[in-house]
């Protein structure tokens, strides 16, 4: 049976690195205040020259050199983002430009914080439908240009960075459990646009003709994170054939350090099993999952034969899951 897996990871940051004792230079806030209630100590903000194309091809070089393979190798590009570098054309054809490959299927998806899941389960069907090989699949961000920076309880929250995975196919078992079924088991997305008022742009080319700024009813997104993403992720294991104690290693959406623990205790996972990066980078929205998946790779944590579930919710609300073995 021809899967999924991941060949290769990689991430970038831009170079400036903010602490909260600076961004307390000019935001009406403090470390100590942000600390205890989000866990974030640091976050990257992007300077000029720096978007989120250029963040996202930094990243994805990192992924096909990882990979083992060349840019030519890839015949489809999926970008998640909610800040691209312009409304059209998709960015992730900036990214094709970029690396110097001169045809392939290039688009963005937009799911916000879950973006990266649902840029990963199209280019997953894609591969096992036969209609793409090599796929590059990005999360890039930079919210830092949709900040409202007089609104401490918002502005503190976010960061700009990119992560990427190279996915490509492989032969395995039809079996999940068979200890040689590596790649993509399972994915399961959600959608519920019902919540739009709890966490959105409040702008656009269709309604104000601008980009707008992020607002978020933080309490309420707290409440439905913690709920949703338990449930997701027992669907994905389910279809799996999978449970929480076959888990190896969590990969969340890094929001908040209260929703990560909150999660983990609601699914009985110990936190030596989370990987959390919000302390140094935030909350990157689409970019979270793969650049934390992308620490966790290089720093020798996740080896060959784990079982590595990823989950994320965002605006709309949008959520969803994956587990696959590494």
């Amino acid at each position: 049976m021809k899967r999924a897996a991941i060949l290769g990871t990689g991430s970038a940051l831009p170079l400036r690195r903010v602490s909260n004792a600076e961004l307390a230079e000019t935001v009406d806030t403090t470390d100590e205040w942000i600390v205890e209630r989000t866990g974030i100590k640091f976050r990257h903000i992007a300077g000029e020259g720096e978007t989120t194309a250029t963040l996202a091809t930094d990243a994805a070089r990192r992924a096909i050199e990882a990979a083992g393979i060349a840019a030519s190798d890839i015949d489809l590009i999926v970008l998640a983002t909610a800040t691209p570098d312009q409304t059209f054309p998709a960015s992730a054809t900036k990214v094709q430009a970029m690396l110097g490959i001169d045809d392939c299927v290039a688009f963005d998806v937009a799911a916000v914080c879950s973006g990266f899941l649902y840029a990963m389960s199209v280019a997953e069907s894609m591969i096992r439908a036969g209609s793409a090989r090599n796929a590059l699949v990005i999360g890039s961000e930079t919210f830092s240009r949709i900040l409202d920076w007089e609104d401490r309880g918002t502005c503190v929250l976010f960061g700009d960075g990119a992560g990427a995975v190279v996915l490509g196919p492989v032969e395995g078992p039809d079996d999940g459990h068979h200890k040689d079924a590596r790649g993509v088991l399972a994915t399961r997305l959600h959608a519920d646009g019902r919540h739009n008022e709890m966490l959105y742009v409040d702008g656009g080319p269709s309604t104000t003709g601008t980009v707008g700024k992020l607002r978020m009813k933080g309490r309420e997104v707290f409440r439905h994170a913690v709920t949703n993403l338990a449930s997701v992720m027992g669907e994905v294991l389910e279809i799996a054939g999978l449970t929480n104690d076959d888990i190896d290693w969590l990969v969340p959406h890094q929001a908040n350090a209260r929703i990560l623990d909150a999660t983990a205790r609601k699914l009985g996972l110990s936190p030596d099993k989370v990987v959390v990066t919000v302390t140094d980078h935030a909350n990157t929205s689409a970019a979270s999952v793969p650049l934390a998946l992308d620490v966790a790779v290089r720093d020798g944590r996740i080896k060959r034969g784990d079982i590595v579930v990823l989950e994320a919710m965002g605006g709309g609300f949008t959520w969803g899951a994956a587990v696959l073995r590494w």
